[in-house]
């Protein structure tokens, strides 16, 4: 894949709809611990996620009904410190961190504008099949030309 410094070397980047970029992007930096990578103009604000993660606050009006449909998924190497830290910036938390069967401890929020978050933290490595997963083997193997990126 092309290297580009004007896009972040993420695969996925979720774009959420905030209708004042620069004080979404600063929140962001306050409660959940993100950092501004770019600034365009006052309608995107690149934002990177602490262990390589990335995403993009875009100008826009928020329906916090219609925010249901989505959350965005980010791990964390502390969920604890992490839910503290955002409860501090005001995030509406919807209970304390909890330790699921599957290895993960996790909490959700919505941020200010309705967005649904869950950040989580691995805590075990636990064999999907003892929870009732079922892994595939393909789906560990990066698909075709993303091998080196």
């Amino acid at each position: 894949m092309q290297a580009n410094r004007s896009i972040p070397a993420a695969t996925v980047l979720p774009e959420l709809a905030y209708p004042d970029v620069n004080a979404a992007a600063d929140w962001l930096c306050r409660a959940f611990g993100f950092a501004v990578r770019l600034r365009i103009a006052d309608h995107r604000v690149q934002m990177s996620v602490p262990g390589g993660g990335a995403l993009v606050v875009k100008q826009g009006e928020v329906a916090p009904d219609s925010c249901s449909s989505h959350s965005v998924m980010v791990r964390v190497a502390d969920v604890d410190a992490h839910h503290a830290r955002a409860a501090a910036a005001g995030a509406a938390a919807a209970g304390a961190p909890t330790t699921y069967p599957f290895g993960e401890r996790q909490y959700g929020v919505r941020d200010f504008a309705g967005h649904h978050w869950v950040f989580t933290q691995s805590v075990a490595d636990v064999d999907p099949a003892s929870w009732g997963g079922e892994l595939h083997a393909e789906s560990a193997t990066p698909p075709h030309g993303l091998e080196d990126s």
